[in-house]
Formats: structure tokens, sequence, C-alpha cells
């Protein structure tokens, strides 16, 4: 195992040789090779850019970390690929059920899923190397795509027209001269140290446990979370299933513990066999312990170098953001880098990226934010609010939209983005509005967002006749579809690669659509 020690083994791999050359030249280079570096990777290297990718380690990493994978991630994974595979040794799930004290009934549940017919569910459970293992094996198909294992970057210095990576390997180091560098490092990024930036927010006083467990037994495949517990009282915890008989269990553990002395084994057990019961056989899997934090980066767009998932922003685990928001970057720089690799648009395009990306990363630390504050109350004051919403949640439903076991990652709107064109025309409320993802609905034998992610796309009442850009015209049998899109007669959206709505019309002339087309390609 290359460069990194004390990191568990989940599969062996072997470190790549370095290359011939003390010195090459590489279109784009990515630093890391988590789920979001390899899936940034598999993006442009589906749209035919050569890619490197720069590996640390020489071996996927066990360990659970990321579990929860959300509908709009799944939706993602489609477009890249790999989505069957992932979704398959995944364990579905919509519904999560949150429990106070010690009621055997939860006081408040919810859907991820409220809005049915759609391809995918709300969530999917995965541990993070069944997913970086599929990633991996769409990536090997790929003549274009370099995978180095054991690659360590070791100096970043910007140039005019790229950067220059110093890279560092067991049987020698070289240079790579990168037209562009996108930094998918995590949350100890050596990309943004060595460009001297840092993250700006907030450290919440608090620590949790992640006891990731393999037994036997019938539970649903729900997501249970408990405020005050008996079995952890004064505290919270959580419970999910994962694929292979794992389980993630979290416990909430207080601020000023000892993190080392916490994931021995004989500290954890007791834990465990009082949610689970003195009998319960079971293995360790995975223990770890983390603290909230809610950062970001000031900007993600530094030149030449591009900033996405963990080394450009964070956010506390419960309402599974943080890979999912990663995932999100992907989507919104992959097909923007593409245009620009291309010379269909400017290097100004990246703004946008910047924008977009930082939008939804502030979107996703403020809800994780409220749910750090509602989950581990700070003063007395707030234990009573927390309490007295948990009371009401029981018995009137106004109340349960305040109960906060961490708002569940879900697409992020992007109304104010500079791509959009705003209706020109009243909608009444009705189909779905420039910035807003495109919602799946059934088309012909397939679904709606299977045919989109490719380019830019006409969704239309009938063909408008507009060459250039590919049309899904809905047919008259698409009954949900026109329902969710106010499908009118001669009614046309405009839909990004990455599944955003740019623009929709009534009735729109041909110079209106290539505007909004313009417009959306930054121009």
């Amino acid at each position: 195992m290359a460069n990194v020690s004390n990191i568990p083994v989940w599969r062996e791999i072997g470190a790549t040789p370095p290359p011939a050359v003390q010195n090459e030249t590489a279109p784009v280079v990515i630093v890391g090779a988590g789920p979001v570096g390899l899936a940034m990777a598999l993006d442009l290297g589906r749209r035919g850019h050569r890619v490197v990718v720069l590996s640390q380690l020489d071996f996927v990493a066990a360990g659970s970390k990321a579990i929860c994978f959300a509908k709009r991630s799944l939706d993602i994974f489609d477009r890249l690929g790999v989505g069957d595979a992932i979704v398959d040794k995944g364990v579905i799930w919509n519904v999560g059920k949150v429990f106070w004290g010690d009621r055997e009934e939860p006081v408040f549940q919810f859907d991820m899923l409220p809005v049915k017919n759609q391809k995918r569910p709300g969530f999917i459970n995965i541990q993070q190397y069944h997913v970086e293992d599929r990633l991996i094996a769409a990536l090997e198909t790929l003549p274009n795509v370099e995978l180095r294992w054991g690659h360590r970057m070791a100096g970043l210095v910007p140039q005019p027209e790229g950067a220059r990576i110093e890279v560092e390997t067991a049987d020698g180091g070289y240079t790579i001269d990168a037209d562009w560098v996108i930094a998918c490092d995590g949350s100890r990024s050596a990309a943004r140290d060595a460009l001297g930036l840092d993250f700006e927010g907030r450290v919440f006083e608090d620590n949790f446990l992640i006891a990731d467990v393999k037994m036997t037994g019938e539970r649903p495949s729900e997501r249970w979370f408990w405020f005050d517990p008996p079995f952890n009282p004064g505290q919270s915890a959580l419970m999910h299933k994962q694929p292979d008989n794992v389980w993630r269990l979290d416990f909430q553990l207080g601020w000023n513990i000892d993190r080392a002395a916490a994931v021995k084994p004989e500290n954890v057990d007791p834990l465990v066999r009082a949610m689970l019961g003195q009998e319960v056989a079971y293995e360790q899997e995975w223990y770890s312990v983390y603290t909230f934090q809610c950062r970001r980066m000031a900007r993600f767009v530094h030149d030449r170098v591009i900033f996405a998932g963990d080394s450009a922003h964070l956010v506390s685990p419960f309402g599974a953001r943080g890979c999912n928001g990663g995932l999100a970057d992907v989507d919104n720089l992959g097909w923007k880098l593409d245009l620009i690799l291309h010379g269909e648009a400017g290097s100004e395009l990246l703004e946008s990226y910047d924008a977009e990306a930082i939008a939804i990363a502030d979107e996703n630390i403020l809800n994780s934010s409220r749910s750090t504050d509602f989950m581990t109350p700070k003063s007395a004051a707030s234990r009573i609010y927390r309490d007295a919403v948990l009371e009401l949640a029981s018995e009137v439903p106004f109340a349960r939209p305040f109960v906060n076991s961490g708002r569940l990652s879900t697409a992020v709107a992007l109304p104010e983005s500079p791509l959009n064109t705003p209706d020109a025309e009243d909608w009444a409320g009705g189909g779905v509005a420039p910035g807003w993802p495109a919602l799946d609905a059934p088309l012909g034998e397939g679904w709606l967002l299977e045919r989109l992610g490719r380019g830019f796309v006409l969704l239309a009442d009938r063909d408008p006749g507009i060459a250039g850009i590919e049309t899904i015209v809905a047919g008259e049998e698409d009954e949900l579809l026109r329902e969710r899109y106010a499908l009118a007669p001669g009614a046309v959206y405009l839909i990004r690669p990455d599944s955003y709505v740019c623009a929709r019309w009534h009735a729109p002339d041909e110079a209106a659509v290539r505007a909004a087309l313009l417009r959306a390609k930054g121009n």
C-alpha cells in the first residue's frame, strides 16, 4: 500500500508505474480517486476527453464512509452508465422514522419520494467502496482515461495556461503540465493547501461514533433516528441498513471525550448491545468518530484549478449531503468544461459553475447547520424548543416539518442562475420552472431522465422544427409527463445537459430558443 498507512484495505490494486518521461502534458488531471474524482473522470471520459487521475492510494479503502445516495445522485449514475450496477447492489429505501425517548412508535415519519412514478427511489444505501469499485470498472473500459494508483500530488503551481503538478511515487517523481486541474482530494485537500486556501464556516462542538457492524436478522430497510433514547440517554442515535448484512449505527457521544478510546471495541460494545439487545450477535465492520463541520471555500474556481466535493465544501453527514453534494458538483462542471474543451464556450462559463456550486453548497450547509442545532441543543431554551416540537409532532401535523433529524439530500434548485432565461409568460404555477431540476416521468416504454444528459434537449408538445437541437416529443399517451410539465399545445422546454430546466415557452419562435441556448452556454 503506497504512501499512506493506517487505512484499511477493501481491495488491492497495486501501484501504477511512473511514466517513461519526467515531464508530460495532459488536458485534464483529476487529483483524488474517491467517488467524486472517479465520477468526474467518468463524466469527462465518456465525453471523449483524455483524463489522468492521481490517487495517493494503490487500493480501494475499506470503511463504509458515505453510504446514503440520493435520487439525484442515482440519476447522475444513470447518465454515467453505472446506475443499474450501483442500485442493484444497494438497499433501496424511501421511508424514515423519528423516535423520541422510550416511545415504541415514531413521533414522525417521512417519505423521500413523495412524487411517485419515477425511475429511481428516493435513496439507496451502499458502502462507498462498492460505489468506487463500480466507477473504477467503468473507467477501465475507457482507453482515454488513465488511473494512476500510488501517485501522490506533492506540489501544485499555477501557470498562465494551466498548472504544473509535482507527483511522487515509490519509484520516483515526475511532473505534469495540465491545462486543467480538478481537485477532488477531500477534506484535507493537498491542492487547497498548495494554493494557500482554506475553508470558512462552523465546527460544531460534538462528537459522533459510527459503528458499522455485520449481523443477520430481519429489520426494515428504513432510516430510524432516535432523540434521547433509553440506550443513549440525553443524546441521539441512528440505524440504517447496508448491503451484505452491514448496519450503520451512529451514536452521539458529546464533546469532551477521548476519541481514541471511543472506537475501542470494548467501549463500542455496550452501546451496540444497549441498542440491539444484550444477546445480539455481530461483528465489527468499521468504527470511526467524527465532528460536524459546515464549511466551504470562498471560491471553487481558481483560474485553471477547480475544486469539487469535500475539497470545496464540508457538511455534517446526517443529511447525506456530503458525497451527494460532490456528485452535484460533477454534474454541474462536466458539461461546462466539455464545452470549453471543445471550443464551444469560453472559460468564463466556469463562473457559472462557481456561482451554482456555491449556491448548492450553501443550501446544503444551511440545512446541515439547522439539523445540527436541532439535534444537539446547546442551551436549556433550545432543548425545551426541540422537545416541544417532538411532543407536538406525535399529535398534530403542523409540527412535523419542524422535526429535524437531518434534512436529507434532494436536488437543489437554481432559480437565480445566470444561465436561466426567465419566464416571459404566465404558467400559473404549473410545470417545471427555469432553474429547477427536471422531474422524471414515464416516457413511452422508458423514462424522461433516460433521454436527458447527453447535451441540450428540447422537450415539446410537438416538434418545433429547430435544427441542431435534439427534441423529445411527448406522445399523447405520456399523460403524466404532460401533466408534470404543463405541456399545452405548442409548449417547449429547453433542458441543460445536467437535466436542469433553463427556459420554457408556451409557443416559442426559433430566435427565442437560440437566444436561450446561447445564454445557457454563458454567451
